[in-house]
């Protein structure tokens, strides 16, 4: 699951948070920290989207011009 972690781009101390609270036994709240790992990606998708968009109307403006 760590390595998992790592690879979608978790914090290290959302890992480490992870790994305290499956070595105490509490899945319950492993699934909480999964959850808010997600929604803070979700945050980081939202906003390279924004740029994303940006981007485009800067070409689509600068093509007008040409």
């Amino acid at each position: 699951m760590i390595g998992n972690m790592k690879d979608a781009g978790c914090s290290g101390a959302d890992i480490e948070r992870v790994r305290n609270l499956y070595e105490a036994g509490f899945e319950a709240e492993i699934v909480k920290c999964l959850r808010r790992c997600r929604c803070d990606l979700i945050d980081e998708l939202h906003s390279s989207q924004r740029k994303v968009d940006s981007i485009d109307r800067l070409i689509r403006s600068a093509e007008k011009s040409i």
